[in-house]
């Protein structure tokens, strides 16, 4: 498995691409009742197979991804083979990014010494949505990109 399998809740929504899937294996739903009950490890197989299949779709349409931490705020554009990141950071300890108090705080002490932007890029060339799902699986949450590209608008003005 590359990714990771998709929790019963994921499945359960995605019902209908989850049968046509076991249809193009050519598995009816009387088989893959008896799959499951006296085939267990072959069901999850083709759970897993069916995972990485919709992980995979949906990572390569990913474009931007926001990773929010009490001290940090990363935020990444995804553009081909590269990954663009403006990071901020404070080194005020009272400041929590993650409430709205500290996000109005941030948007108040932005361009002051308490806040620190920085800009980043990476190579993903190698296997690009392995390294995004990375992101995501350590937080990073799939966006439409409008921090990013209004702190990206504010630095390069």
């Amino acid at each position: 498995m590359k990714y990771a399998r998709l929790t019963k809740e994921q499945l359960e929504e995605l019902h209908p691409e989850f049968v046509n899937f076991l249809a193009s294996q050519s598995i009816d739903k009387k088989e893959w009742d008896e799959i499951k009950v006296n085939r267990p490890q072959v069901a999850m197989q083709e759970v897993d197979v069916f995972s990485d299949l919709i992980w995979e779709k949906a990572l390569t349409n990913v474009s931007f991804i926001d990773h929010f931490s009490s001290n940090y705020i990363f935020l990444f554009q995804c553009v081909d083979t590269m990954v663009y990141s403006l990071v901020l950071n404070t080194s005020d300890k009272t400041v929590d990014f993650l409430t709205k108090e500290g996000i109005e705080w941030l948007s108040l002490n932005l361009f002051t010494a308490s806040v620190e932007i920085q800009k980043g890029k990476k190579d993903i060339s190698q296997d690009r949505n392995l390294a995004l799902f990375t992101i995501i699986k350590e937080g990073g949450i799939i966006s439409k990109g409008e921090l990013f590209a209004k702190l990206d608008h504010l630095i390069n003005k």
